[in-house]
């Protein structure tokens, strides 16, 4: 039998016939998560939508987008309405979405969030831990996969820019379940290089191809590297938990490259402008020095060398005459009280402070003497007033009125002693050694003490009926 030969593009249009005359995907209601998210220029969105075990691709044109009121993004479980058709250039099939609503959060999102939360709140986003990267570093360690893009477009970049700078790569693996624990080592080992910065990232992919950089070990350990790290992780619209922790978040591999070296064209410019200004300076600075020593040349003080001597040794003659002035009127000032001093009484009778000093004590002691002798007198009289007093020569009448006095004493204290005062037949009540002034000091049952002249009596209170 013959063989029928066909082409591709007859077989991808029987498919897509096959496929938009089914009803069972023409409107099709698909749950699942979006991943490796892409908005047009034109305002078309291109996406994969997958669940646990499966994915297919998605389209959503302009004019269903333009409808939405969330913007999607990766990790974002939604809803959607479409149909499912070939696109015959590759002959791959997708579902074209008319209709989009959200549900939900996906899981990696959500993780990302809980420890975008958690890390944030231990302070590894703070700016004062962030370190400075050097504006001319000699040497750059670079953590990515060996092959692809990404390391092209940064040792590309680098070199083109600053091509002096040392570079040293350090392999990693930068996706899949190894890939976290691979870029801490290398992260580490690189940290002992003596390097000036570390640029750590890979090229663009979906959230599950960059998830390694969102794992907490990656984030703890460039938060640790005492290392400048720039963080270089996928596209301009990625973000990872390495972006925030790391000292420097760049767009792109390329961008992290041109962040990490100065353009050599830029610093040549700089140098050639800073050579301008030295040599305008230099030159400003010999002028002004130019001028400043002809002012010098032309002063009157270098013209007239002598002038100034003349000017100094007429003021030292001043000096001098001044100075001559002084010590010969100190002389005369001392000279004068050295002439008083010798005219003076003492130096011509020096026995006559002697005998002023002689008087003085003369008289002292006869002031002495007579103040003695007044208080002798003073005293004598006052003895011969006590030898005549009436109680010296009486001694007894003395006696006899302490007597009396102590017997009228002694008959006020028995007229005032209560005990006397008990003998006329009074008595004195008490209740616990107080005594009783009043009736309301008393309750019936109470005991009381009664107080005789000759005993006591204990009773207790009763009411009497009236």
């Amino acid at each position: 039998m013959e063989r029928r030969y066909i082409t591709v593009t007859t077989l991808n249009k029987y498919l897509k016939n096959k496929f938009d005359t089914d009803p069972h995907i023409q409107s099709l209601c698909l749950k699942g998560e979006i991943s490796n998210f892409k908005g047009h220029t034109r305002g078309h969105l291109y996406f994969t939508l997958k669940d646990e075990g499966s994915r297919i691709n998605a389209v959503m044109f302009s004019t269903q987008a333009s409808k939405l009121n969330f913007v999607p993004v990766d990790g974002m479980k939604v809803l959607v309405v479409g149909r499912v058709s070939v696109y015959e250039p590759n002959g791959g099939y997708q579902i074209y979405i008319n209709e989009m609503q959200e549900d939900g959060l996906g899981n990696l999102y959500l993780k990302f969030e809980e420890l975008k939360k958690k890390l944030s709140a231990e302070g590894l986003f703070d700016s004062s831990h962030k370190k400075t990267i050097p504006k001319f570093p000699k040497k750059i360690g670079i953590i990515t996969a060996p092959t692809g893009a990404a390391i092209r477009d940064i040792l590309s970049t680098i070199k083109r820019r600053f091509p002096n700078v040392e570079t040293i790569l350090f392999p990693a693996l930068v996706q899949g379940e190894l890939a976290a624990n691979d870029i801490v080592k290398q992260i580490r080992v690189a940290d002992n290089y003596d390097l000036d910065v570390l640029i750590v990232g890979r090229g663009g992919g979906s959230i599950e191809d960059l998830w390694s950089f969102n794992e907490e070990c990656v984030a703890r350990a460039i938060y640790e590297a005492k290392t400048p790290i720039i963080s270089a992780v996928g596209h301009e619209i990625d973000f990872t938990i390495s972006d925030f922790v790391a000292d420097l978040r760049a767009p792109t591999p390329t961008g992290a490259a041109e962040m990490a070296v100065p353009n050599i064209i830029d610093v040549k410019n700089f140098l050639n402008q800073l050579n301008i200004r030295l040599n305008k300076d230099i030159d400003n600075i010999i002028e002004k020095n130019k001028k400043t020593l002809k002012n010098y040349k032309e002063s009157y003080v270098l013209s007239n060398p002598l002038a100034t001597f003349e000017i100094k040794e007429q003021k030292l003659d001043n000096l001098i005459n001044e100075l001559n002035s002084k010590i010969k009127y100190i002389i005369d000032i001392r000279t004068k009280k050295i002439d008083n001093i010798k005219n003076t009484y003492v130096l011509y009778n020096p026995l006559a402070t002697f005998d002023i000093k002689k008087q003085t004590l003369n008289n002292l002691t006869k002031n002495i003497n007579n103040i003695i002798k007044n208080i002798i007198d003073s005293k004598t009289k006052r003895m011969d007033n006590l030898k005549n007093n009436y109680i010296i020569n009486n001694p007894d009448s003395l006696i006899l009125q302490y007597n009396n006095s102590y017997e009228l004493l002694l008959n006020k204290l028995n007229l005032l002693n209560p005990l006397n005062i008990l003998s006329k037949g009074y008595s004195v009540v008490t209740k616990n050694n107080k005594t009783i002034k009043n009736t309301k000091d008393l309750k019936v049952n109470d005991k009381i003490n009664i107080k005789l002249h000759e005993g006591n009596i204990e009773a207790k209170v009763e009411r009497i009926n009236e």
